[in-house]
């Protein structure tokens, strides 16, 4: 009775903690998901919210703790490179992690960053500009959120946000009457619509001014048009965004289309190699065949005008080298006067090289040399 009562009580104590007990890797995914819900909670309020600088931070003050991030486990260094397979460990969002960052930073009152920018204005102190560029990281990570239907990686577009915060900070006049976050938001818009733009597409689609002005604004005609009752046309398209109608069809079907490698293959299932610059046409129209012909004839007149050279002497090698096939002839009168003779003189001999030269070129290589070189018979 004894032996049973001992082997039985640590039995039933052993199934009621697997019953209340939760395994680490249930236990991270639980967490995980949880995670996930408030970075879609706060990403939203953070969206909604209005321009105001407080009341970005106080959405932020929402976000988890590194307390609440992480399983309460008791973990060593090396602990966090485990996969959640291993370890119950959630995964950390970057732009949540940048977020509890900016945080640390205070806001400014309109007074204190007046006097900031002065001090900054006349003493160009790295240590003002940190505040006052801090203080707005809030604004940078607000504006962002505006284009992120444009594009979806938030971080990059506030790293592009940041480069023109600095940028307001070192052109910001605080005697304007402006406040800085007002007179930052256009150089940060700008940074951002540079880098959209630019990331688009592999190929740069917006080189040009007027490119640039229908890649943000052709969409919106469109819409405009249409609920006008308007068929928007390519030339009524044109008109209305002031540019040719050239512009607009290229722009239609650069933004119409996805971009192609030359090397990728025509066909996915085709084991043939035949990739898709095969098809393009060769920018020398002529065919290969046509081409070696050129090559050909081109080494075989080099070899008969050496030949026909060294049966020249004195002012006509002369002419045949520095006037005929030289790159830089020299001219009649040039001639004429290093062999002290008039510029007729040098234009007669000349003439009399040139016949000589279409005879011997046509007995060596028959009619088609008068053809091919362009000399009239």
């Amino acid at each position: 009775m004894v032996g049973r009562s001992i082997k039985t009580k640590p039995e039933k104590v052993r199934k009621s903690r697997e019953a209340n007990s939760v395994s680490p890797k249930t236990a991270g995914s639980q967490k995980l998901t949880m995670l996930d819900d408030s970075d879609e909670q706060s990403d939203e309020s953070i969206e909604e919210s209005p321009l105001s600088l407080m009341a970005i931070d106080q959405e932020l003050q929402t976000l988890p703790t590194e307390e609440e991030e992480f399983e309460p486990y008791e973990t060593s260094a090396t602990d966090e490179y485990l996969s959640t397979d291993e370890k119950g460990l959630t995964r950390a969002d970057p732009l949540s992690r940048y977020m509890q960052e900016i945080r640390k930073y205070p806001l400014l009152s309109r007074e204190e960053e007046h006097l900031l920018a002065i001090r900054f204005a006349k003493t160009r102190s790295p240590d003002i500009a940190r505040k006052l560029v801090t203080a707005n990281l809030r604004l940078v990570v607000k504006i962002a959120h505006e284009y992120r239907q444009s594009y979806k990686n938030l971080l990059d577009l506030i790293q592009e946000g940041n480069l023109g915060l600095l940028q307001a900070v070192e052109k910001y006049d605080p005697h304007r009457g402006v406040k800085l976050s007002s007179y930052a938001a256009w150089w940060i818009r700008a940074y951002m619509l540079k880098f959209i733009l630019n990331n688009w597409r592999l190929v740069k689609i917006g080189t040009t001014q007027a490119q640039r002005k229908l890649f943000f604004n052709l969409s919106k005609e469109k819409e405009k048009l249409e609920s006008e009752g308007f068929v928007p046309s390519t030339q009524l398209l044109a008109s209305r965004l002031s540019v040719t109608e050239r512009e607009v069809s290229e722009m239609q079907l650069r933004l119409g289309a996805g971009e192609l490698s030359l090397d990728a293959p025509i066909r996915k299932d085709e084991e043939s190699g035949q990739l898709q610059g095969d098809l393009l046409e060769s920018p020398n129209s002529e065919r290969p065949d046509v081409q070696l012909e050129g090559t050909e004839f081109r080494t075989l007149l080099k070899e008969k005008m050496s030949q026909f050279e060294r049966t020249l002497k004195g002012r006509e090698q002369t002419l045949f080298q520095q006037r005929l096939i030289a790159e830089n002839p020299l001219t009649l009168q040039e001639v004429g006067d290093h062999y002290h003779i008039s510029r007729e003189r040098a234009r007669q001999i000349e003439a009399r090289l040139l016949a000589r030269l279409k005879v011997f070129l046509k007995r060596e290589l028959g009619d088609e040399v008068q053809i091919a070189m362009g000399i009239d018979s």
